[in-house]
């Protein structure tokens, strides 16, 4: 028994140093980019991170620095709240839009980019919007699934498949009607960083380690949770005020998140999941884990969505996301179909 917590506690070490290692590493890279075909090599970015700079300094830290910096709040985020999710919904399928949360945002960014307030930017109306339909549509997939004072997550799950359904025929008709404003709402449901300003990150920041924070004092509840509800109950948990406090965090996280960079995928599913099959399913582990994990993640698909295909330009993040995550996660099912991750 001493032997098996030494090994598990020298695993979760390792994996602790090779997620930072690696997360360092994937942000010295998506420093590096400069131009189509075109990248400042590793010893260059680092000289300009500490002062010593070169010519190229000024890209470096204010031009490149911005997107480096919200991808890690954007992926540190959305990893935290899909291990969250999967928990309080004892699904590993379960990830941070499963309750029609980015189909709420992509309307309210749709709406602000057509919709023109002349006292308001479309720079501040867009994620304004796009913050306020995604809370707005947590609350009405919640009151829907709200039966005689009781919630059940099989309700919740449908009632968000349900809601995300209209939810994405408004924005395709929205996107329809869009006329010139069809390619701004197209580049957006699919995720950016290259647009960020610090503005945005200073006020996104801290609702996401905030949130985060609270989360991971939820950790042991989740993890009872998990067990099921009957059996969290049986251990002195509330269940209906975990799961709605829980779902209130992940949504503001969700909300501060695609409202700037837009929806981006497969983050809050895979990295949670990975993690379950390699370190077992204690969230006081895996979630902040998770965190470093998501950053790193979304890092070097941001890179790779620069270098990719350099003379056609940037491609969005979430394609990137989507092309390396479903593999993935086919694969993990298909090698893995009799189990959950923390069965």
């Amino acid at each position: 028994m001493v032997a098996f917590r030494m090994n598990r506690k020298l695993t979760i070490l390792a994996a602790v140093i090779v997620l930072v290692v690696l997360a360092f590493i994937c942000a010295l890279l998506d420093l590096s980019w400069i131009s189509a075909g075109k990248s400042y090599s590793l010893g260059e970015v680092w000289n300009a991170l500490f002062g010593n700079g070169t010519w190229g300094s000024d890209i470096i830290i204010n031009r490149n620095a911005r997107r480096v910096v919200i991808g890690i709040f954007v992926g540190a985020g959305l990893a935290i709240a899909g291990t969250a999710m999967q928990a309080v919904f004892r699904n590993p399928l379960a990830s941070p839009y499963i309750l029609g949360l980015s189909s709420g945002a992509s309307l309210g960014a749709a709406i602000g980019m057509i919709v023109t307030v002349s006292v308001i930017s479309a720079a501040i109306l867009t994620p304004l919007l796009a913050f306020v339909t995604c809370f707005l549509t947590m609350l009405l997939v919640y009151s829907m699934a709200r039966v005689g004072g009781s919630i059940r997550t099989e309700t919740l799950i449908l009632s968000g498949v349900a809601v995300s359904s209209l939810l994405a025929a408004l924005v395709s008709f929205l996107t329809f009607i869009a006329g010139e404003k069809l390619e701004g709402i197209v580049f957006w449901s699919m995720g950016n960083l290259g647009s960020a300003t610090w503005e945005q990150i200073i006020f996104m920041a801290p609702i996401v380690m905030v949130c985060a924070f609270f989360l991971m004092t939820q950790s042991k509840k989740l993890n009872a949770l998990m067990l099921g509800d009957a059996h969290a109950m049986d251990l002195g948990i509330d269940v209906k005020r975990t799961r709605l406090f829980v779902l209130i965090l992940t949504t503001a996280i969700v909300a501060a998140a695609v409202s700037f960079v837009g929806v981006i995928g497969f983050i809050g599913l895979v990295i949670p999941h990975i993690l379950r099959i390699l370190l077992g399913p204690d969230n006081r582990i895996i979630m902040p884990l998770s965190m470093i994990a998501g950053a790193s993640f979304i890092l070097i698909c941001d890179y790779l969505a620069h270098v990719i295909v350099p003379y056609y330009g940037t491609l969005p993040i979430g394609v990137i996301t989507a092309l390396i995550g479903a593999p993935i996660f086919i694969m993990l099912l298909l090698s893995r179909k009799k189990e959950v991750g923390w069965n």
